[in-house]
């Protein structure tokens, strides 16, 4: 667990990239099952109208979350940096500081969504048929983002101090305590969605919490440290977190792709097929997070390897690392579009019985949309590997490609050129899109 014990700058790239990728993989595949176990027993104990509900109070949480990635992923690269030149004082400032300001938005965003959670509800597209569910699961799951806050900042630490494996059970616990929670809330103490929230809550809160007992007591060198409030103090933490945020948006965009995709699809599916479509599209965005997570755990197991490399002018184990990375996309985007392709009534089995109008209309649409998760997985590769060298505005240009600017009208416009089957196939044209791009900026590049 001690951060000497991996040495960045000569350890051989495949073995280093290896450490980090397999318990990163493996920790985020587990949080995953927090959010994909919660569907599973919510479909079972309730029916398609929960999960429906469900995925209505999930894009605000989404959003939440990516700022804590942005603010992670700042912090980390600057650390890691710092930690090249020796500087630990000033990582363990970044570090606090993230984690404060982290804390203080999330307060925010709770007193003003749970102000009024039928008004929230109404915001984010739910049906008057759906809200009393909507306000059942809302208050629990907002409550778990300061949790999942803390984890999404202090994750990047964990694993930079040279602490993967504990940063892996970070995940699996909680991953493990949810699907525990949810059979009992849901099935012997009949709570339905609330249950399901609560056990969402208790679960990232134990989570939240292993990661900040290690950065107040367990970490060797990125421990966190007393922040002063004087007005020069002050200063210092707003350049920082400035200069974070300036690094890490793009993983705000990222995971406010996700939101995107889940608000639009929801406001789209309910306009053409009603509930029974948003419940078919639940399914999916259950699914999506293990994707996302994929992405994720490639970018943010070479982004370490490549900061520090970087930060110490080595260039070659720069582009070694980053070739590894763009591989692995690649073969993990094929193996997850084969999944949905070729097994997509038993996936969606686990959450809906087959007859259901909700699981026809899934089981048709999967195939067509894993057709993005190549372009998925590598887009966010990519996306990690320009924030990991601090070029900020490709990573922030793309992640509005594929977040916004492609996605929005693909939406609009997919269903209206082909029907129905265009709502699922967007995802596909705004990550095509944006993968090529991608390839064009670096040919372009090259050549120069």
């Amino acid at each position: 667990m001690q951060r000497d014990s991996i040495d960045l700058g000569t350890v051989r790239i495949p073995r280093l990239f290896r450490i980090y990728f397999i318990p990163t993989l493996l920790g985020m595949l587990s949080l995953c099952a927090v959010t994909a176990t919660d569907g599973i027993f919510v479909g079972r104990g309730v029916g398609s109208d929960g999960l429906a509900a469900v995925n209505i109070c999930i894009a605000p949480t989404m959003v939440i979350i990516g700022i804590s990635l942005m603010l992670g992923v700042g912090a980390s690269v600057v650390s890691s940096i710092h930690l090249a030149n020796n500087n630990v004082k000033a990582a363990r400032l970044n570090i606090t500081q993230a984690l404060i300001v982290a804390t203080i938005i999330v307060t925010l965003f709770l007193i003003v969504t749970l102000s009024s959670p039928a008004a929230t509800g109404r915001l984010l597209g739910s049906s008057e048929s759906l809200l009393p569910l909507v306000e059942n699961y809302m208050p629990w799951i907002f409550a778990s983002c300061m949790f999942q806050a803390w984890c999404g900042i202090g994750l990047f630490v964990v694993r930079l101090d040279g602490a993967p494996g504990y940063a892996m059970w970070c995940n699996v616990l909680p991953g493990l305590l949810n699907v525990l929670l949810d059979y009992i809330f849901i099935f012997p103490l009949q709570m339905g969605v609330k249950g399901a929230a609560i056990a969402s809550c208790i679960s990232c809160a134990v989570g939240g919490i292993m990661v900040m007992c290690y950065l107040g007591i367990l970490a060797r060198n990125l421990k966190l440290i007393k922040i002063k409030l004087s007005r020069k103090s002050l200063r210092l933490t707003a350049r920082n977190i400035g200069y974070q945020c300036k690094i890490g948006i793009s993983a705000l965009l990222g995971e406010a792709t996700m939101g995107m995709l889940m608000l639009m699809g929801n406001l789209t599916f309910m306009r053409y097929m009603g509930n029974d479509g948003v419940g078919a599209f639940s399914i999916a965005c259950y699914y999506c997070p293990f994707v996302f997570m994929i992405g994720n755990a490639i970018a943010q197991s070479a982004q370490p390897i490549i900061s520090y490399n970087y930060g110490l002018g080595q260039k070659g184990r720069v582009a070694i690392t980053e070739r590894l990375a763009i591989l692995s996309a690649i073969i993990c985007g094929l193996t997850v579009t084969a999944a949905f392709v070729f097994a997509p009534a038993a996936m969606v089995r686990l959450f809906l019985d087959g007859d259901v109008a909700a699981a026809t209309i899934a089981i048709g649409g999967f195939p067509m949309f894993s057709t993005a998760f190549v372009f998925f997985i590598f887009n966010l590769t990519a996306i990690g590997y320009f924030q990991s060298i601090e070029k900020v505005v490709p990573s922030i240009v793309f992640a509005l490609l594929r977040g916004v600017i492609f996605l929005v009208p693909a939406f609009i416009f997919m269903p209206l050129l082909i029907g129905d089957c265009g709502i699922w196939l967007a995802l596909f044209v705004s990550e095509l899109l944006t993968s090529l791009c991608i390839a064009g900026y670096y040919l372009y590049n090259r050549r120069r």
